[in-house]
């Protein structure tokens, strides 16, 4: 089954591709398994609380807007039921998953919604290339349409930039 956006499919065919590669294939095993629900964020996040007593209810915060962004990529799953690409012949995935829906990515939703949530707390720098990296394993994995990921990220911005001033309440 083809998705109607033909530059979808192309794209993630290319990024596919790149798990050929010994480096590439281990690099996104390793960052999905580390994304898989949230994980790598919520522990980062409550890293964050135990590591920075004077802020650990706007760190603890904004790990539950972490989550809530997971939370509400599992819910669209559910509506829209988008199911995983069909790779062609000799490109199985190369990651399990925990479903069988792909739209939005929850990686993606949780890895945006750290990125912006946590960067203001600690510099962003390093938050921002490791969340786009577990952003792109999605696709060189072959789990899911680069519009997935996008509209994952979408969501999970959205959620962090929502809750931005719940976040910093109370912080000086």
């Amino acid at each position: 089954m083809r998705p109607v956006f033909r530059p979808d499919h192309d794209l993630l065919a290319l990024l596919r591709g790149c798990g050929r590669r010994p480096g590439a294939a281990a690099a996104a095993r390793v960052l999905s398994l580390a994304g898989e629900h949230g994980a790598l964020w919520l522990t980062a996040g409550l890293a964050g609380a135990a590591a920075d007593p004077a802020r650990r209810g706007a760190w603890l915060r904004a790990t539950t807007l972490v989550a809530a962004s997971h939370a509400a990529s599992m819910a669209v799953k559910r509506v829209v039921r988008r199911p995983r690409p069909q790779l062609p012949p000799g490109a199985a995935p190369l990651v399990r998953t925990a479903g069988r829906h792909s739209f939005p990515s929850s990686h993606a939703a949780s890895s945006a919604a750290a990125a912006l949530a946590f960067g203001t707390l600690v510099p962003a720098a390093p938050l921002r290339p490791l969340a786009a990296a577990v952003c792109v394993s999605r696709l060189v994995a072959g789990v899911h349409y680069p519009t997935d990921v996008a509209f994952g990220a979408l969501l999970g911005a959205t959620t962090a930039r929502l809750g931005r001033d719940w976040t910093h309440r109370g912080v000086r």
